[in-house]
């Protein structure tokens, strides 16, 4: 392969070319850093677009021809023929060799990088095309993302000769600039040459080696037989490519910066005849652009350049084929219409939604002596609270879809407020089915009408409650029908979800119409409490699944510590609502246990919905003055030689620097801290870099208290425990 190896990158490029990596922000503190900081860094197109950066870079190289070796890489100009004719072209190219794990960048390099360059010093007659790249790969860095090359790359220079140029020898000359990375990026540049003949006829190319293979790999033009369309929607890039075939994966990558959320998953679909590739916009891109440039990469050697104007729009999810086949059956209004019945049935042995038919039921066997006509209107209460309340959330979901989100199905499920009410709510109920408080038979009896157990208010908000704690569940059960409702017409949405709902209300509603099967179940007793208490275990069990949601909402986005704080919050509002149901308990039926439990339950469900201010440290900027003020006053320094454009830099910063024990140390000790920000080039930067032996970043250097002291510089890969120790051993 040209673009890697069996030892480098692909190991870890998260799409269907390679095995994905998952890694996460609580994971990535469970892996070895070596996994997770196997990094590639940095765009300094500053730096080498500088007059005086040229100046610092070492020139390696005399312009003759042949490879150069450099720092992690060899690289070399070659031709696929030693002659040119007049009047034709030759094929020439920049083939680098790298280390094992570092890289190179393609011409957009993602969240960080810059691409090779090339500026040529030509003969007469002799000109150079565009540098081409050929096909790149998905280089993951924790939480981002980058484009690039991994081994050995090669890239296509086309030359052509004027008709003037006579034979004889000709020398091309050329200064290549690069940007090489693993933990640490290194900006390069040599001075390469190419020796030739004009002759009046050319030697036939040899399309051989690695310029022979990267030709083989460039992207090609779209054919007029395929189509290439974009969507843009509120969150998301939909790409679709029809090639006349069925396409089993696809990846997408712009030739743009800031045009996509480049670490994003990107979700390919199969539809008839090509493929469909949901993208993430960049958070920084907050209007739909003209048109779309991209590479759209079906295979590690096929790929097309498109380019489309973006349509605004939503586009519903393909149907899915199974193993690719086009004759794979798909979901008919009618099978979805019956699967959402029996997967509604099926709600019902949910753990979530047992305890509420378990409990009606057991208020239908106190009744059953009742008029029949009532208990058949409590059962239809109950559906009509059931399918209001489906109703309710599908109007919902296509409200939201038409205003451009792309909300699914239990898209409540997604906000923290709604999964952290929900919790409580069932840990609250379940602390009563254990016995600590009475509500009543009645899972809504809350207060007023609704505390009368035989009222239809009861019975309707049950049916409500028995839809919110039956969303969850429904996924697994009939993920396709609820695929394929959410894709149709709103009346065909409405039809299967009103069908799911019947299929969650029938049991109950046919016990109401047909009380007599009552008498199959034991007569009221002891038993009634004791098999109450222990359907009480399914809440708790479900309150603990929802926590665990919960916790997984935030920690999504953020430092693992993040999501572990907040789901510390949902069990503080567990335990208060636990104490709230002991008011309830020692003193029931009074006012004052009454007011006391909703105080407490308020004050419990504010602890998860309070979101605490960044209490992040401040760091100042670098300047000799403040090291050397801080310095003079007995402040110990710590240095973070960074870059906005070095990858590496920021996964320290968001993994360990920012994290609260390292802020904690930094608080104890009274530490100065400095960002040396090199985004652009600086001198000064650059000087105490050289002063404490490196020459690019990331750097950590601490400067103990004492001015006599020497600096102690930390790994480029941080973790905690480094940081934590290196301060107590430098400043104690």
């Amino acid at each position: 392969m040209l673009q890697s190896g069996p030892n480098g990158r692909d190991r870890t490029k998260p799409s269907r070319f390679h095995p994905r990596l998952t890694v996460g922000p609580i994971q990535s503190l469970k892996m070895t850093l070596r996994t997770i900081f196997r990094t590639f860094a940095v765009l300094l197109g500053l730096l080498i677009a500088s007059p005086l950066s040229q100046a610092q870079l070492a020139v390696v190289g005399d312009g003759g021809p042949g490879p150069v070796k450099a720092q992690h890489l060899t690289a070399e100009l070659v031709t696929l023929s030693p002659s040119i004719a007049p009047g034709g072209t030759l094929q020439a190219g920049l083939v680098i060799t790298l280390e094992e794990h570092w890289h190179v960048y393609w011409i957009n390099a993602g969240d960080s990088g810059e691409p090779p360059k090339i500026t040529w010093t030509l003969p007469a007659g002799i000109t150079a095309g565009p540098m081409q790249f050929p096909i790149p790969s998905r280089l993951p860095l924790g939480p981002l993302m980058d484009f690039g090359y991994e081994d050995t790359v090669a890239f296509p220079v086309q030359l052509s000769a004027a008709k003037s140029v006579k034979p004889g020898p000709i020398h091309l000359d050329a200064i290549v600039n690069w940007l090489v990375c693993r933990e640490v990026c290194i900006p390069g540049k040599a001075h390469l040459g190419l020796n030739l003949q004009a002759t009046p006829t050319a030697t036939p190319p040899q399309t051989v080696g690695a310029l022979g293979t990267a030709l083989t790999l460039l992207p090609k033009p779209l054919p007029p037989s395929m189509k290439y369309t974009v969507a843009g929607g509120k969150t998301d890039f939909v790409v679709t490519l029809i090639t006349g075939d069925t396409e089993s994966d696809a990846e997408f990558y712009p030739f743009d910066q800031e045009q996509i959320n480049n670490a994003a998953d990107q979700i390919a679909e199969v539809i008839p005849n090509g493929i469909r590739i949901r993208v993430k916009r960049s958070e920084d891109l907050k209007t739909l652009p003209a048109q779309l440039h991209g590479l759209i990469r079906l295979s590690d050697t096929q790929a097309y350049d498109v380019t489309a104007p973006v349509v605004p729009g939503e586009v519903p999810v393909a149907n899915p084929v199974i193993d690719g086949s086009k004759n794979a059956s798909a979901v008919t209004t009618v099978t979805a219409i019956g699967l959402a019945f029996l997967g509604g049935i099926i709600l019902n042995l949910m753990p979530c939604v047992f305890p509420v038919l378990f409990l009606k039921g057991l208020a239908l066997v106190q009744s059953s002596g009742e008029d029949r006509s009532r208990l058949r209107s409590h059962g239809l209460v109950y559906t009509l609270g059931i399918l209001v309340s489906f109703w309710v959330i599908v109007a919902a979901l296509l409200v939201l879809r038409a205003g451009g989100s792309q909300a699914g199905w239990g898209f409540q499920l997604q906000s923290p407020t709604f999964i952290a009410v929900l919790a409580a709510g069932l840990f609250f109920f379940a602390l009563s089915l254990a016995g600590q408080f009475d509500l009543g038979l009645s899972l809504t009896s809350v207060g007023g009408e609704l505390a009368q157990k035989q009222g239809y208010t009861g019975s309707f908000f049950t049916g409500v409650l028995a839809t919110i704690v039956a969303t969850p569940c429904t996924a697994p059960l009939m993920g396709a029908a609820i695929g394929f409702a959410l894709a149709q017409p709103a009346g065909i949405t409405f039809a299967v979800f009103t069908a799911l709902g019947l299929g969650l209300a029938a049991p109950y509603l046919l016990l109401s119409f047909n009380p007599a099967w009552t008498r199959l179940l034991p007569r009221p007793g002891a038993w009634m409490e004791t098999l109450k208490q222990f359907t009480s275990i399914f809440l708790f069990g479900s309150a603990i699944w929802l926590a665990w949601v919960y916790g997984n909402l935030y920690s999504g986005g953020a430092a693992s510590a993040g999501g572990v704080d907040h789901l510390a919050r949902l069990l503080w509002c567990f335990l208060i609502l636990a104490i709230a149901g002991w008011a309830l308990g020692k003193w029931p039926a009074k006012w004052s246990s009454a007011i006391t439990a909703l105080v407490l339950a308020v004050i419990a469900i504010a602890i998860p919905l309070y979101q605490p201010k960044d209490t992040t440290l401040v760091w100042k900027p670098y300047t000799q003055q403040a090291l050397d003020s801080a310095r003079s006053s007995g402040h110990p320094v710590f240095i973070d030689f960074t870059a906005a454009w070095c990858l590496s830099c920021q996964v320290n910063e968001r993994l360990v620097l920012k994290s609260a024990e390292v802020q904690k140390q930094f608080t104890a000790h009274n530490v100065t801290l400095l960002k040396a920000d090199w985004t652009q080039y600086d001198p000064e930067i650059t000087k105490q870099l050289a002063a404490v032996n490196r020459s690019g970043v990331p750097t950590y250097v601490i400067y103990p208290t004492s001015s006599q002291a020497m600096p102690d510089v930390l790994p480029e890969v941080l973790t905690k425990s480094i940081v934590v120790d290196a301060l107590a051993k430098d400043l104690k």
